[in-house]
C-alpha cells in the first residue's frame, strides 16, 4: 500500500521537556489516521511538525516518500486552528478572503461548500452559524484547491453532540472521496467510530500503531472462581491457548491466545481435573479500559 506520511524517530524538546520521544510510524494512502492520547501528549507538537510549523530536534519525516518541500505542504490541508473568520461577512465571501490569501483561486468554492453541506447558507454571515457549521466552513477552507491529504487537530474539540456528528459524517465523506486524513484526538470514541488507523501517545511516547481493528478491539476473557482459586489457576495454566491470568477480587480472569473456547469446554476441563466452578462468564473488555491500560502502564 502507497504511503502519504513517514516518520521517523522524531523527537522534540521545549526545553528540559520531551514533547516527543523518537516518534515513528506509516500513514498509508486512503485512511483515516487518528493520533490518539491524551492532553499533553504530544499530539499537536506532532501535527505542527509535519505541517512545517514547528521544527524537531531530531528525526524526520517524508510525505508522498519525498523531503518535504513548501511546495508539498501547501497541497496538504490543514486545519491546526481555527482560520480568523470575519463574523460580519457570509460564509462564501471567507472563503473567497481565504482562497485569494493562499492563491487558491474561486473556482472550487462553490463544491467545496456542497461537500461541506453549507450550499444552503452559503450566503448567511458567519455570526448566525452553530458551532458545527462553523467548524464545517473552516474544513471547507482546508478542501480549497482539492488537497489530497488533509490533517486536523481536535476537529470535533468544543462541539455539542449534534456538531461532533456532524463533523465524524463529513470525515467519513471525505475519505470516501478518496481523501487520506490525519487526525488528533484525545477521545477514543472518537477514534473507534471514525479511524482506519491509529498510533497512541503517551508523555511524547509512542505506545502502539496500527489499524484500529487490531491495536483497539474489543476483547473478550473468560471470569470463573472456585473454592480453592489457587488450584484453579495451577489447573488452567495447562489449558490449550492461555495467554494471560489475572486474580481479581474473589475470581480469575482467563485471557487467551486466539478465539475464546467455549465457556462449556473450560467447565468440562476444570471438572474433569476435579475443580468444581462456582462461577463462569464471558467478558468483552471495553476499549476504554483497554486504552486506560495502555497509557497506565506507560506512566508506571
Amino acid at each position: 500500500m502507497e504511503t502519504i506520511l513517514k516518520l521517523n524517530r522524531i523527537t522534540k524538546f521545549y526545553g528540559r521537556i520531551r514533547a516527543l520521544n523518537e516518534v515513528g510510524f506509516v500513514v498509508p494512502r486512503g485512511a483515516i489516521f487518528g493520533v490518539l492520547g491524551p492532553n499533553g501528549s504530544g499530539k499537536t507538537t506532532l501535527l505542527g511538525i509535519v505541517m512545517g510549523v514547528l521544527r524537531s530536534n531530531s528525526g524526520d519525516f517524508n510525505w508522498f516518500d519525498l523531503p518535504p518541500t513548501h511546495l508539498q505542504r501547501q497541497q496538504i490541508g490543514c486545519l491546526l486552528e481555527t482560520p480568523n473568520f470575519y463574523h460580519y461577512l457570509s460564509g462564501k465571501r471567507n472563503l473567497e478572503i481565504v482562497a485569494q490569501i493562499r492563491q487558491r483561486g474561486h473556482a472550487d468554492i462553490d463544491a467545496v461548500l456542497d461537500l461541506v453541506r453549507l450550499t444552503e447558507r452559503k450566503d448567511s454571515k458567519f455570526n448566525t452559524y452553530s458551532l458545527g457549521m462553523k467548524q464545517r466552513l473552516a474544513i471547507a477552507s482546508c478542501l480549497l484547491g482539492n488537497p489530497s491529504v488533509l490533517v486536523f487537530d481536535e476537529p470535533t474539540n468544543g462541539l455539542d453532540p449534534a456538531g461532533i456528528a456532524e463533523i465524524r459524517s463529513l470525515i467519513r465523506r471525505l475519505a470516501e472521496e478518496g481523501k487520506t486524513i490525519i487526525l488528533a484526538s484525545h477521545l477514543l470514541d472518537e477514534v473507534e467510530k471514525v479511524c482506519t488507523h491509529v498510533a497512541i501517545l503517551q508523555r511524547g511516547n509512542l505506545l502502539t500503531a496500527g489499524r484500529v481493528s487490531e491495536k483497539l478491539v474489543n476483547e473478550e476473557f473468560v471470569e470463573a472462581g472456585s473454592e480453592d482459586l489457587t488450584q484453579l489457576s495451577q489447573i488452567m495454566s495447562a489449558f490449550p491457548g492461555l495467554k494471560e491470568t489475572k486474580k481479581m477480587d474473589g475470581h480469575l480472569e482467563f485471557h487467551f491466545q486466539d478465539d475464546t473456547p467455549r465457556l462449556s469446554e473450560i467447565n468440562l476441563f476444570c471438572y474433569q481435573k476435579g475443580i468444581i466452578l462456582n462461577h463462569l462468564l464471558l467478558r468483552k473488555r471495553s476499549l476504554e479500559s483497554k486504552f486506560i491500560e495502555l497509557t497506565k502502564s506507560e506512566s508506571n
